[in-house]
């Protein structure tokens, strides 16, 4: 089975192009939504040892463990001692029904793809990539951004001509889902011949 990684910059079109992945029959595994199961799951008992405030209800609770990363940025190194083999677990769990379901290729969603040494686990890599000014535009429809807070978390991530650098597919997701949806399938084509 061909693992294949999509990643991209915040407000690039990732998540929307991996829904164009799995409306074509491939299964995906989204690291951000294994990250918020595990702060519900198996990840409770080793962030309450590390950060006791953190767990609200039984549960992880985002904001405080984030308060508290900023506040000592020496736990985020921890936190991810912890967190970065639950989420490679599931994903080594998600990889083999698919595989046994028969899948061909399987997408991991991973954001910090290359962050995190993530693109050793793969056999091919997609970039979704635009224009920062269309990254920007984006990142200002969220609620909640101003321009100041919109561009510190562009800053704040490898750049993206470099991600596109390490790329095997890009797909610019300037022209709109349909060309996406072309692109998407245009790499399945490439990977099943």
């Amino acid at each position: 089975m061909i693992r294949l990684g999509l990643t991209g910059s915040i407000a690039t079109g990732k998540s929307t192009t991996a829904k164009l992945f799995a409306d074509e029959g491939i299964p995906v595994h989204d690291a951000d939504a294994a990250v918020h199961a595990i702060y519900q799951e198996e990840g409770v008992a080793p962030v309450r040892a590390l950060v006791p405030k953190a767990i609200v209800d039984g549960r992880v609770d985002r904001t405080t463990l984030k308060a508290a990363l900023n506040s000592d940025p020496g736990l985020l190194p921890k936190l991810e001692a912890i967190v970065h083999p639950l989420v490679q677990a599931r994903e080594a769990a998600a990889a083999a029904k698919a595989k046994q379901d028969g899948h061909a290729v399987m997408v991991f969603d991973i954001p910090l793809l290359f962050e995190t040494g993530g693109e050793a686990r793969m056999d091919k890599i997609v970039v979704v990539h635009c224009t920062p000014e269309a990254q920007l535009a984006r990142l200002l429809d969220r609620p909640g951004l101003d321009e100041a807070a919109a561009r510190l978390l562009m800053d704040r991530q490898m750049p993206q001509a470099e991600k596109m650098s390490r790329a095997d597919y890009l797909i610019s997701t300037e022209e709109g889902v349909d060309s996406a949806r072309e692109d998407v399938r245009r790499i399945l084509a490439d990977l099943r011949a």
